[in-house]
């Protein structure tokens, strides 16, 4: 048996699928599997960690690792792990992300400790890092670019539906078998990813020359990035100050040791030239903020329909999925109508409209409906946003970057996730009684104004560049 050929080498489509006129759309449809159980995994956790305290009888604080240190590795890992896609094939790292993610989440399943449980959680998450720096790159190098943002806008579509389900689903495995039935939903939609990768997405054509990875580089960004989600999380959850503060410092100071070697390595971790243009600058800061402002109202959100209209948390959950559904609805259909519109108008506009949307939310003292259509609002302005935004940012440098390209974009969105919450939490916690979701909601409204500012300011720039 051949163990280079079996393992390491890229497995080629079958002629038959090859052949198939709109057989990229397949590798489209793949990607999209993996987009949804990322989605997913992450909006279902977060339903389980009553259960899993009771089941494991450690205290909440201990079992919120659970959903934190999946993070920390995912944004740590996944800038690395799309570099070195680039050079060893994208689609090879991309089924093993899916093997590594499955098998992990069987584990999950599996442990009885929270101790194997965190484990496992640090192995799923290196096999979605696999999956979510190689999933934009798959579609940037494998549709045309007349098609790029509508295909963008369906892989936005089934990450919305899997975060709109995560509740829901949640909700009904933990009360059929308990808190290790989120984790085993992951095997067959694993083994049923993993065999259509295998099958339907194509080898690597462009890839980066094979050059020493830039350990230094992963190994400053590692605790760089997870000292900035620490300090994000101690200003969310009312931690000591100083604290919060010192993970921040020591956040800024590796970072600046990061960017140093960045600049000064043969082979870095990240081509920072990218962001010399600021087109692709203002588009990776937009998308943290949307981020941002998207998460931040999936915290906020449930607690004010609660504290405000009484609503109990299932009935909550389902009216905070109004605003995941319409962003899945829209994107699809944005991104196939803006296809020939100007990048900075689409972007630009739904934030506006994200905006516009939030709007309801500050003002919906006594009214329950201008909530949820304040939501659905913030939906369509976030899946105008979205594809375009992504499409853009996804474009940048050259076909043998698209995975480090793909890694960078993941990586700040995990940070706007992070943000996002901590923010929200902190503003909160600052104001007592009705201010408080109010204040949060302006907080929000600030964020995806300047969203919007930015998203135009980039491509306006981009234009004139180019002209």
């Amino acid at each position: 048996m051949n163990f280079k050929a079996l393992f390491l080498v890229e497995p080629a489509r079958p002629a038959a699928i090859r052949r198939l006129p709109n057989a990229r759309w397949l590798a489209v449809g793949t990607v999209c599997v993996g987009a949804f159980m990322g989605q997913l995994d992450a909006s279902i956790v977060t339903v389980a960690l009553p259960d899993m305290h009771r089941s494991l009888g450690v205290s909440l604080g201990a079992v919120a690792w659970v959903a934190l240190i999946y993070l920390l590795v995912l944004v740590g890992m996944v800038a690395a792990v799309g570099r070195v896609a680039d050079m060893v094939g994208r689609k090879l790292l991309y089924l093993y992300g899916f093997a590594v993610f499955t098998a992990a989440s069987v584990g999950c399943g599996l442990s009885t400790t929270l101790w194997l449980l965190l484990i496992m959680r640090v192995l799923q998450a290196v096999g979605a890092a696999m999956l979510q720096a190689n999933s934009v790159a798959l579609i940037r190098t494998n549709v045309r670019r007349t098609e790029l943002r509508r295909a963008i806008g369906i892989q936005g579509a089934a990450q919305a539906l899997g975060l709109a389900l995560g509740p829901a689903v949640g909700g009904v495995l933990i009360g059929l078998g308990g808190w290790q039935w989120i984790f085993w939903i992951n095997l067959p939609a694993g083994i049923l990813g993993l065999a259509m990768g295998w099958f339907l997405l194509p080898r690597t054509r462009a890839r980066a020359p094979r050059v020493p990875l830039d350990w230094f580089g992963l190994l400053t960004l590692l605790p760089a990035s997870a000292a900035i989600l620490l300090a994000f999380s101690a200003f969310g959850q009312g931690d000591p100050v100083l604290l919060a503060i010192g993970l921040v410092v020591a956040g800024v100071v590796l970072g600046m040791v990061f960017l140093h070697l960045q600049r000064t390595r043969d082979h870095p971790l990240v081509d920072l030239s990218l962001f010399a243009r600021w087109a692709f600058s203002a588009g990776i800061l937009s998308s943290v903020l949307s981020y941002a402002v998207l998460f931040g109202l999936l915290f906020i959100t449930p607690i004010m329909l609660e504290a405000q209209f009484g609503a109990t948390p299932a009935a909550a959950g389902l009216q905070l999925a109004v605003l995941p559904l319409f962003l899945g609805l829209t994107a699809p259909a944005a991104a196939f109508l803006t296809a020939r519109v100007s990048t900075r108008l689409v972007t630009s506009a739904g934030m506006v409209v994200t905006a516009l949307g939030i709007l309801p939310l500050v003002f919906s003292a006594g009214s329950r409906p201008m909530v949820v259509i304040g939501l659905a609002v913030i939906g369509v302005g976030l899946g105008i946003f979205t594809p375009a935004n992504n499409a853009a940012v996804a474009g940048a440098g050259a076909d043998e970057q698209a995975g480090m390209v793909s890694g960078v974009l993941n990586m700040t969105r995990g940070l706007g996730t992070a943000f996002g919450v901590a923010a929200a939490s902190a503003v909160y916690s600052l104001f007592v009684g009705a201010g408080s979701t109010t204040a949060t909601m302006v907080l929000l409204l600030v964020l995806a104004a300047a969203a919007a500012v930015i998203a135009a300011t980039g491509s306006q720039r981009s234009r004139d560049h180019q002209s």
